[in-house]
């Protein structure tokens, strides 16, 4: 599996919900992803501030936004 970052911050109740959801994916993913808060970097802000949480993908550097499911979240993974 490639490298995933999920760019998120404290406090995100959507960020937690999506955590849920990673949790129940089966594979340890939150062994894979790589936490990024948002709020240590102005550009990060500006980019993902109205959209987190978002998972990108190192590989192709897709995104997925939320909202999204566990079904969403399988077929980014693929």
């Amino acid at each position: 599996m490639s490298s995933l970052s999920f760019y998120t911050t404290s406090g995100c109740h959507l960020c937690e919900q999506a955590e849920l959801i990673f949790n129940q994916y089966g594979y340890n993913l939150s062994e894979a992803i790589k936490p990024i808060d948002i709020a240590d970097d102005d550009g990060l802000v500006e980019l993902y501030g109205i959209r987190i949480p978002v998972l990108k993908r190192g590989d192709t550097g897709a995104e997925l936004g939320w909202p999204f499911d566990l079904d969403d979240l399988i077929q980014f993974l693929e």
